[in-house]
């Protein structure tokens, strides 16, 4: 059972274009009503998990967002502390918090780190001036790099966010600025290219004719300009979008992508334990109501039938450059290799330099890579795929 826990605080301060996550923004928060209803929340996913099979100590908390680093550090505080006296915690257990790097959020970094906080993820976005205002971000360069400084004083491990791809945007301009970004030391990066996602600002821009994306050839070649760079700096990607150096990979990435239990809380929260996917009412005001009601905020548990869990993992997993071991596919969904992939499928992917295979596991080359989601379509089982 979950081992892994991730806690969504939903409030911005403001929307960004590009963003589809679960964030809001409201005028005032009640914090103490906030702490009651996580605390509610986090027990009640608690009798779940410790009701079933018993509960492990966690090796991972995440506080994603919105922007949690908004959160009064005392809050982070008391849900670390509950969360150590229900589950426990694991030796070495990573606790990771994702920050803007407004002066308001890198002045709590000192108190966050006093609560437990041991990694920081900040949305940096771009070290470019322009393209942060056209992001819709509230910091500039200077401020993000004021608070990079702050961060890597503070916590043990440092992440930072770059979105690239941008309209207009050269590989001089994105070779020259990763570059710069390579240079800070940090000993993980997350690297995402601009994606226009369905019912964005960004999205309406789009089909009005505010601007157009970039092109997917401009965009293949950055991506491999991003490849190139994070490689020969010893932060190979280990996951699409995401690159570290050996052994500073993000736990909360991993857990996810290798499509293990972890268990979810807050407003819009997914989680997946023991065969169940959860999602938690997004809206904070429906949130709150239904803990309230009924002590958890769950909107919908679902049962996952064995094809459709294989389905995800082997959809989830192959994005890691570890890939998957069909043999452990075997045994834990209980299912023949040839009804998980189309052999014949795999055999042309290798010949082609696409994929790799290595026993009973499999990946993606970086040849492939870029075509990823084409390469899913087409090696993944049909009957898992419909699951």
């Amino acid at each position: 059972m979950a081992r892994a826990l991730y806690i969504h605080w939903p409030f911005c301060e403001k929307k960004c274009p590009y963003c589809d996550f679960n964030s809001h923004v409201r005028e005032t928060v009640d914090v103490a009503a906030w702490e009651s209803a996580l605390l509610a929340d986090m027990r009640a996913e608690y009798e779940v998990v410790e009701g079933h099979g018993g509960a492990e100590p966690l090796t991972s908390i995440f506080f994603g967002g919105g922007t949690p680093s908004l959160m009064p550090p005392r809050l982070v505080e008391v849900l670390l502390r509950e969360a150590e006296q229900l589950w426990g915690f694991a030796e070495g257990i990573e606790i990771t918090l994702e920050a803007n790097p407004s002066s308001v959020e890198t002045a709590k970094f000192g108190a966050l780190a006093l609560a437990g906080v041991g990694r920081v993820s900040l949305g940096v976005q771009s070290l470019d001036d322009r393209a942060l205002q056209w992001l819709g971000r509230l910091h500039n360069a200077a401020q993000a790099l004021h608070a990079l400084e702050t961060a890597q004083a503070h916590f043990e491990r440092v992440n930072f966010d770059l979105i690239y791809a941008l309209p207009g945007q050269t590989p001089d301009q994105w070779q020259a600025q990763l570059a710069r970004a390579l240079g800070f030391g940090t000993a993980h990066l997350s690297l995402y290219q601009l994606t226009i996602e369905p019912g964005t600002r960004f999205a309406s821009d789009v089909r009005r004719d505010v601007f157009a994306p970039l092109d997917d050839d401009e965009a293949a070649e950055l991506f491999a300009i991003t490849q190139n760079m994070t490689a020969a700096a010893g932060l190979p990607a280990y996951e699409t979008s995401n690159h570290a150096r050996a052994g500073e990979e993000s736990r909360h990435n991993l857990t996810y992508w290798r499509y293990q239990d972890y268990a979810g809380i807050g407003p819009g929260a997914h989680g997946r334990r023991g065969g169940f996917a959860t999602v938690r009412h997004k809206k904070p005001e429906n949130y709150l109501r239904a803990v309230n009601e009924r002590r958890h905020g769950i909107s919908e548990q679902r049962h996952l039938a064995v094809g459709e869990q294989a389905s995800e993992a082997l959809l989830m997993g192959l994005r890691l450059r570890e890939g998957v071991d069909l043999a452990q596919f075997e045994a834990r969904f209980e299912q023949p290799r040839d009804t998980l992939i189309k052999p014949a499928k795999l055999a042309h992917l290798q010949s082609i330099g696409m994929m790799w295979a290595d026993g009973s596991r499999i990946g993606v080359t970086a040849q492939g890579s870029p075509l990823l989601d084409g390469i899913l379509g087409e090696l993944v089982a049909d009957d898992l795929v419909q699951a």
